[in-house]
């Protein structure tokens, strides 16, 4: 399903025109982007699910091709970790 699809779908739902939808969707997105860019905090969505930060530790990697070594620093990855009611409605599906 993509973003057109979902604010379809609300539109259909919702009586609520398709531009307003869309704003919408869209200010709901940045607002977790920012959350998470920011280092700020976690987003909870009770029922749904929370949209994390996870941090990876400075490892090595090889570049096998040139036969190099290399550095990855520390860096934060964004992960999405499920509800359990979430979960529980995707198996029964």
């Amino acid at each position: 399903m993509t973003k057109q699809e979902i604010v379809v779908s609300i539109a259909k739902k919702t009586g609520i025109d398709r531009q307003t939808v869309l704003t919408t969707v869209e200010a709901f997105m940045e607002s977790i982007k920012e959350a998470l860019a920011d280092e700020q905090e976690n987003v909870y969505l009770r029922g749904f699910g929370s949209f994390i930060l996870k941090k990876r530790a400075t490892k090595t990697a090889r570049n096998i091709t040139k036969n190099t070594t290399m550095i990855i620093p520390e860096h934060n990855i964004p992960a999405f970790k499920p509800a359990k009611v979430f979960i529980d409605a995707v198996k029964e599906a």
